[in-house]
């Protein structure tokens, strides 16, 4: 059709998707359960994704980095023998491979002889084709002007060619309606399974009907608000956390129940039928009261999270649920680390015996937060991977502003968060290297660098001054002006203590041999 026709179509005789054959069952009572998992690197999803340009759902839909198993119980009822059964309102983007159906009523009795899925939804393009050398009624014009014009359908490509009943050919490229009698067969208005169906028992069934499908993913955002301590360079964190479901599957999920699967889940690329339905199987059989909120619990080798009451999830959604209720008051640390090597220099296959390789100096020393997440301190909750926010609180005028944002890696209990905010604005770091010596006949190397610091703050900082023996592995300090932590083979540590408005020089002399 030409974009400057205005098209309304309509279906004369009213028609169900009983077109696309029998359906002999009814559904009476429907129960769905909802298990996301997600393939999200926290913090990437693109705005476009959950504010889609209009027309484009289907791309969008296949670019949300993560799919779910879905399950629906259902009460049907069956005839003896052969039994059509329709199953609609499925995900626009489900696996047909990992479809299931299963009467829980009578298991042995029932069997699923062929399954297919249908996706071949109306559209009025289809509807003309299908209407080829069969009558229809256009209309031209409305009200008064309105001219409708009757006829065997010859054509639909670039407008409309009828055959008249007098034996006129019209042709016809501005129109305001077309009337068909009815729906065609074959043709969907929604996506739709379909099973053929043999039943010995007839009656009410309870039917289990599973499949995985894209176009779903889940992540974590946490909030926190930061605020100083009567002790340097630590503070108090009150920490709260939100799950954020993406929905552009092409199906709502009405009164789920809803669990989310936090770890790195492998998939094959094309994922076997029998593989996914025995993990839809293994996820479904776990069925635990739990509170209102999130309840976590060991999965595998992963973590599942159960909500506690059923929600739902709207097609081309974005839903945020509370997931960690807000922990006030835990203890928190101020890190300030200077890595003078920026960008970072790599590794070599042999030793870099150059003199000057022309290594970039950074001199912004950054600043992080860190806590435990331990039930000491009121969490002590696996943290899914997520996106996590640290505010802080403006006394001028009672507000919250923003000092930083970082992502975290799915963080079991009991280990450290460490949160990335930004770089301190009064504290300036230098790197140089004030010598060099090499034998290369003997094969070692020696160099010494000096690294400046100059804090500009009226309290003193403590600043962790991060180096990397990038030459060759084997290396060894020889000299130091500060104490150091060596880390590995290549990397070492060395806290420096800077006064207030004052600086400190750390030097050290490091040997390399091969």
């Amino acid at each position: 059709m030409s974009g400057n026709r205005k098209t309304l179509l309509t279906i004369a005789t009213a028609a169900t998707l009983a077109a696309a054959g029998p359906v002999t069952a009814q559904d009476e009572t429907s129960e769905t359960a909802l298990t996301i998992y997600s393939s999200n690197r926290p913090g990437a999803i693109s705005p476009e994704l959950y504010r889609p340009v209009p027309g484009q759902g289907s791309y969008y839909g296949n670019s949300v980095p993560g799919y779910a198993m879905v399950r629906h119980l259902r009460e049907l009822n069956l005839e003896r023998g052969m039994n059509r059964l329709n199953f609609t309102d499925v995900a626009a983007f489900i696996d047909p491979t990992t479809v299931s159906f299963q009467s829980l009523t009578d298991p042995d009795g029932t069997r699923v002889l062929e399954q297919s899925y249908q996706f071949d939804l109306v559209n009025a393009q289809k509807l003309m084709e299908r209407y080829i050398d069969q009558r229809i009624t256009v209309d031209q014009g409305t009200g008064s002007d309105l001219v409708q014009i009757e006829g065997r359908l010859l054509s639909a490509q670039g407008g409309l060619i009828l055959a008249g009943d007098d034996g006129r050919i019209h042709s016809i490229n501005n129109y305001t309606n077309i009337h068909f009698p009815d729906l065609p067969g074959g043709l969907m208005t929604r996506p739709t399974l379909i099973w053929d169906v043999a039943a010995e028992a007839a009656g009410q069934h309870d039917a289990r009907v599973s499949y995985q499908t894209g176009g779903l993913t889940w992540w974590a955002d946490y909030n926190l608000t930061y605020r100083d301590s009567d002790v340097a360079n630590s503070g108090f964190l009150d920490v709260g956390g939100w799950v954020s479901i993406l929905n552009r599957s092409g199906a709502s999920y009405e009164n789920a129940r809803l669990k989310l699967i936090a770890g790195d889940v492998n998939r094959a690329e094309q994922a076997t039928a029998s593989r996914v339905r025995y993990a839809l199987e293994e996820v479904a059989s776990y069925d635990q009261a739990a509170p209102q909120g999130f309840e976590q619990q060991s999965f595998f080798e992963f973590h599942l999270y159960t909500l506690g009451r059923n929600t739902t999830i709207p097609e081309n959604s974005t839903k945020q649920i509370e997931f960690l209720p807000q922990v006030a008051s835990v203890p928190a640390t101020k890190r300030f680390v200077y890595y003078g090597i920026q960008p970072y220099y790599g590794y070599h296959g042999s030793p870099a015996t150059q003199r000057d390789l022309g290594l970039p100096m950074n001199t912004k020393v950054d600043v992080y937060v860190e806590f435990e997440n331990d039930e000491d301190v009121g969490l002590g909750m696996p943290m899914p991977a997520g996106r996590i926010r640290v505010s802080q609180l403006d006394a001028a005028d009672n507000t919250l502003e923003l000092i930083g944002e970082d992502v975290i890696d799915h963080t079991p209990k009991d280990e450290t968060v460490v949160i990335k905010l930004g770089s301190a604005f009064d504290i300036v770091g230098e790197r140089r290297q004030v010598d060099f010596r090499a034998d290369y006949d003997r094969e070692w190397m020696e160099e010494t660098i000096e690294v400046v610091l100059r804090n500009h703050k009226d309290e003193p900082v403590e600043v962790l001054v991060k180096e990397t023996m990038f030459r060759w592995t084997n290396n060894d300090i020889v000299q130091s002006s500060h104490d150091y932590d060596r880390q590995d083979a290549r990397t070492v540590h060395f806290p420096v203590t800077v006064e207030a408005d004052g600086e400190a020089v750390l030097q050290y002399r490091v040997r390399y041999t091969w």
